[in-house]
């Protein structure tokens, strides 16, 4: 059988965990195939896709390219239209179609860890990875508020504008210091708490004594100091590296139509923090 081809695109590339955690996927699912590093300036990505991307079986996208790519596409999945962003790219016998894969890695990350992302949700911060969680909080029916520090409240209210308009929204801002109430599920999608800082942690004991289940965006540490004391309170919790990798295997599953075992999933995240470590 030949070999298939896939890689990811970006630039700057610099370290990437996507050749790690496909090929270690593509081993899973016994598929031959090579996976590579493309580091390709936005000025230089017309040529790129017409000389060598549009040939390979499939491709991710990162910075700057996931906006760029869509007019180079055939079809777009309702997510990649609602989000306005590609991150997989899928050559389907001639027909390019684009994904978004990191609202579904985000699901399946909660969902593999028994996580019910129903109810009152708390997300803290509202950069471009809340921004994700928030419009699937918003798709899912939750009430949801946002979190943040006082230099963040404009960019919340903008990002509650935005939310509002896929209608029936229910959201709220406030900063993180006033945060009180039981919490479903809480989502910190700030950068505290991220190595080398791993001591820290977004919110104080209260807040995660009020939370169900967690979901922090960081992965590395794989267990900040938030999961640690969610588990701790006996709480569920997971994070970053789930998702990080589960859009993996949802890139893969549009790819070829594979399955995995949660098991191998679960130690692909612990063998993805020893990679990183090696580096």
């Amino acid at each position: 059988m030949q070999k298939k081809k896939y890689a990811v695109i970006g630039h700057p590339i610099g370290h990437t965990m996507s050749p790690f955690i496909h090929k270690r996927l593509f081993e899973l699912a016994g598929i031959n195939a090579d996976y590579t590093v493309y580091d390709v300036p936005p000025e230089e990505l017309k040529a790129k896709f017409d000389s060598e991307l549009s040939a390979l079986n499939g491709f991710n996208i990162t910075i700057p390219h996931k906006q760029a790519i869509i007019p180079f596409l055939n079809e777009l999945d309702p997510k990649a239209k609602l989000y306005g962003s590609v991150n997989t790219f899928f050559n389907d016998n001639g027909v390019y179609r684009g994904y978004t894969t990191d609202p579904d890695g985000f699901l399946m990350a909660l969902q593999n860890e028994g996580i019910s992302f129903k109810g009152r949700t708390v997300i803290l911060g509202c950069g471009g990875v809340a921004r994700t969680m928030a419009y699937e909080a918003v798709l899912a029916g939750n009430e949801l508020t946002l979190a943040v520090r006082a230099d963040d409240i404009n960019m919340a209210h903008a990002l509650k504008a935005e939310l509002e308009k896929l209608g029936n929204a229910n959201v709220t801002v406030c900063l993180i210091s006033e945060l009180e109430g039981e919490i479903d599920v809480l989502i910190n999608a700030t950068p505290v708490g991220m190595f080398p800082h791993s001591e820290l942690c977004p919110v104080n004991d209260s807040v995660i004594l009020q939370s169900k289940s967690v979901f922090d965006a960081i992965y590395n540490p794989l267990e900040t100091v938030l999961i640690q004391k969610a588990k701790a309170n006996g709480s569920k919790a997971v994070g970053g590296m789930a998702m990080l990798v589960w859009q993996a295997v949802v890139a893969q599953t549009k790819w070829n139509n594979v399955s995995f075992n949660k098991d191998d999933i679960d130690k692909l995240c612990i063998d993805c923090i020893e990679e990183l470590r090696n580096k």
